[in-house]
This record gives structure tokens, C-alpha cells and sequence, in this order.
């Protein structure tokens, strides 16, 4: 294994970040970091870090991997704390406690009585109004000119759909397509199945069902859950080989240390010795 070590700017004086590069193995050419407190503590990951430090220091914009504070997540949390700060101190204005005055063409103004508990004071209400929200037409469009960004900026590979998905409407490209049915499956408990009218085709703005995604009527048959299933048993074996590797590799660099560990203490006995 190679080692490297030097001083962490982002952290208090003192702390520095190891990268230990593996040289063999599965995991050849991975790297693990650990960061080492003044007074030499080992620290293995960010939330042991934030532990220790506690209140002294926010670790909220902190990228353990890298040792550097993310400007853009920096910046956010700026904005929303001088945005807290300026709710609490404005504050909101009590309309309760003052008489409505009445502006009337006399240059004085003349306080009146607000009668609220009149027996013609009403107010009529449709529940299924309240219940029915009425939802916009293709407002998933709106997300098509969002990425997604992993924690060390870097932009997340986005995922191909079948061919057999057909997107619906005016300007449906792929990456609206894919937006619209990861948003119905994640606001929606009713199954997903297009947009079923045939008529949606010739005029999407009057036959489109809101609660479907943009997308033509399609079936999943069973050799789509077959090779679905397939890819989901051979991603999980890569992720229990991964793992497994990375197991055995922390075993050994225990062992290492260990095997260090002693043959410092023996040149010590020696030293004695002597």
C-alpha cells in the first residue's frame, strides 16, 4: 500500500489527511482516507469527524473524500441562514389588533365597527374543489433542465428508458420523458400505464390525462420482469464481490499495522537491551 499524508487548510491547524492507495488485490488502485487529529486520533469517516469536533466547527459544506469545503454548498447555507435571520427579525404584523380605518373622501380618518359574527356571514364551499386540485398541463417540463450531482459535483449519468416508451405532446423529448415517470412514481400510489386514449395523439392539450405520465399506453410483460430480475441478481453480485474485496483489505491493513506495531516495539526491547 502507498501512503501519503499532509495538512488538511480546511480543517483546524494541526489536522492532517491521509490517502492510503491499494496495490493489489480486487481493489487495486482504490483509495481510502483518514484524517489524524493534532494529537494523533484516527478518524475513518465524516460522521466520527463531526463527532469529535462537535460545535467548534460546521462540517455541513465538508467533502471527506476530497479534504475541501463545496463552495455551492457553502453558499447555500449562507443564503439560508441570512434568510432566517431576516424572517425573525421583520417578523409579521398582527392584523388582528388594530381597527380597520375607513378612507372615505374627508381628509380625517374615521375608525368603524367590524362586525364578524353576523347570522348572514356564510361563507359556501365545494369539497371536491378542496379535494381536486386542478394540476397544469405538461408541467414536466419544467424539469427537463435539471441534472442530477453526486457530492463531489460531478454530473450523474443519466439512465436510458426502453424503446417501447413513446413520449406524448408538444416538444417530449427523452429526458422530459424519463422526468414524468420518475415524478408519477414518486407522487403517485396508482399503477403506471400512459396515457390510454388514442385521442391524446391528434390533441394531447384536451385529451391528456394529468395523473398519467407523457408518455403512449405501454404493457410490461413478463420477459421485461425476467431480464429485470437478471440485471438486479448480477449488479448484487458485483456489490457482494465489491464488498467482500473491501473486506479483506481492511483485514489486511489491520494485519500490516499490527505487524508494524510489533516490530517497533521489539527494536525498542532491543534498544533497551543494549
Amino acid at each position: 500500500m502507498e501512503r501519503k499524508r499532509w495538512e488538511c487548510s480546511a480543517l483546524p491547524k494541526g489536522w492532517k489527511r491521509e490517502e492510503v492507495t491499494r496495490k493489489s488485490g480486487l481493489s487495486s488502485g482504490k483509495s481510502d482516507v483518514y484524517y489524524f487529529s493534532p494529537t494523533g486520533k484516527k478518524f475513518r469517516s465524516k460522521p466520527q469527524l463531526a463527532r469529535y469536533l462537535g460545535n467548534s466547527m460546521d462540517l455541513s459544506s465538508f467533502d471527506f473524500r476530497t479534504g475541501k469545503m463545496l463552495m455551492s454548498k457553502l453558499n447555500k447555507n449562507r443564503q439560508r441562514l441570512r434568510y432566517d435571520n431576516n424572517t425573525q427579525t421583520k417578523g409579521k404584523p398582527d392584523l388582528n389588533t388594530s381597527l380597520p380605518v375607513r378612507q372615505t373622501a374627508s381628509i380625517f380618518k374615521q375608525p368603524v365597527t367590524k362586525v364578524t359574527n353576523h347570522p348572514s356571514n356564510k361563507v359556501k364551499t365545494d369539497p371536491q374543489k378542496a379535494i381536486d386540485q386542478p394540476r397544469q398541463l405538461f408541467w414536466e417540463k419544467k424539469l427537463s433542465g435539471l441534472n442530477a450531482f453526486d457530492i463531489a459535483e460531478e454530473l450523474v449519468k443519466t439512465m436510458e428508458l426502453p424503446k417501447g416508451l413513446q413520449g406524448v405532446g408538444p416538444g417530449c423529448t427523452d429526458k422530459t420523458l424519463l422526468s414524468a415517470i420518475a415524478s408519477a412514481l414518486h407522487t403517485s400510489t396508482a399503477p403506471i400505464t400512459g396515457q390510454l386514449s388514442a385521442a391524446v395523439e391528434k390533441n394531447p392539450g384536451v385529451w391528456l390525462n394529468t395523473s398519467q405520465p407523457l408518455c403512449k399506453a405501454f404493457i410490461v410483460t413478463d420477459e421485461d420482469i425476467r431480464k429485470q430480475e437478471e440485471l438486479v441478481y448480477s449488479v448484487r453480485k458485483r456489490l457482494e464481490e465489491a464488498l467482500m474485496a473491501d473486506m479483506l483489505a481492511h483485514v489486511e491493513e489491520a494485519s500490516n499495522e499490527e505487524d508494524v506495531l510489533k516490530e517497533d516495539a521489539n527494536g525498542d526491547d532491543d534498544a533497551d537491551a543494549v
